[in-house]
């Protein structure tokens, strides 16, 4: 078998290829390298650039690197950016998707894993988040990837296709320094970022109704991650194969945004007090996900804990930024 991962070069996309290669599975990685890095790949994958959008390269890459699986990984991913250019985020995020699924039937393509998210949720008034928890996206990031799971689901009815839809919780960490998440955009790169530059940690609201009065988040370590991946293809080439799965991908545990500072502090060493600012809009009290279901149909569970996320994105911050 051989599968396309889309995104391959990006932060998690190349977790995701190097855990596939070291398994033993044949891979090809399609991206456009607006976030990606065509270094972060294994040597022996190959890497077509270009863009998920574009259905006729879709069909030679396809047709040339026979492939017979696809982990569609790319996408656009910045809530405040889908706020201000939605049209670009359902155009890229949706009809990418579109044109990669058409793509798969013509090829007759039967195993398609989808990188969703849990924004598809929204911000429900629960402890923990079921896969049975009703879907209310409050952003156009989230719209898409909720639209995203509906249209995978739908094409896997019309051809026969057997799909995997996965929604990532928080993902921080880094396997290896040299893959180490280098944008400055979720929360643990974005407080290494503040320190770098002599600022103090930024915690926005105190007063929610939480153990410490700050927001309550589930965090899955990339590593990890990208091994719920690999389970996902697994499932999607063994006898159990077929019909559709949405599986929630964290480790079921809560950590408040205090909580994750503190870690921090132990691993860089600056334990300066945050900054407290008031709530922004839409921030929910707590988003923990239940991960009960990919442990029963995929074997996976998460082994890394928040310490391991926070000591092992330091080091890629090292190598790629120095203190």
């Amino acid at each position: 078998m051989t599968w396309l991962i889309t995104g391959g070069a990006g932060y998690i996309g190349a977790h995701v290829a190097r855990v596939m290669t070291e398994a033993g599975e044949r891979v090809v990685a399609l991206d456009d390298l607006s976030a990606g890095d065509a270094a972060r790949l294994p040597d022996e994958v190959p890497l077509v650039q270009g863009s998920s959008l574009d259905g006729e390269l879709l069909k030679r890459v396809l047709a040339e690197h026979a492939v017979t699986g696809v982990l569609h990984l790319a996408a656009r991913k910045q809530v405040a950016e889908s706020v201000a250019q939605p049209a670009r985020y359902y155009r890229e995020n949706v009809g990418g998707l579109a044109a990669l699924l058409d793509a798969v039937a013509e090829a007759g393509i039967g195993r398609f894993v989808f990188s969703s998210s849990a924004a598809v949720y929204g911000n429900p008034d629960v402890d923990l988040i079921t896969e049975d928890t009703p879907c209310a996206p409050v952003n156009p990031y989230g719209e898409t990837k909720l639209a995203g799971e509906w249209l995978v689901r739908a094409a896997g009815r019309a051809h026969g296709i057997a799909t995997v839809c996965l929604r990532y919780f928080n993902v921080a960490g880094a396997a290896a320094p040299e893959l180490a998440d280098t944008g400055v955009f979720n929360i643990v790169p974005m407080v290494f970022d503040r320190l770098a530059r002599g600022e103090a940690p930024r915690v926005f609201g105190d007063d929610y109704p939480t153990p410490d009065g700050t927001c309550v988040r589930d965090y899955v370590h990339v590593a990890d991650l990208a091994e719920a991946h690999l389970a996902a293809a697994r499932r999607l080439s063994g006898p159990e194969a077929g019909g559709d799965l949405t599986l929630n991908i964290g480790r079921g545990e809560g950590v408040s945004v205090r909580e994750l500072l503190t870690a921090i502090g132990e691993v860089t060493g600056d334990r300066r007090p945050p900054v407290v600012e008031a709530r922004r809009p839409g921030d929910a009290p707590r988003a923990v996900g239940s991960a009960e279901r990919a442990a029963a149909e995929l074997g996976w569970r998460a082994r890394r804990g928040v310490p391991e996320m926070v000591s092992s994105a330091w080091q890629g911050r090292l190598r790629h930024h120095g203190a």
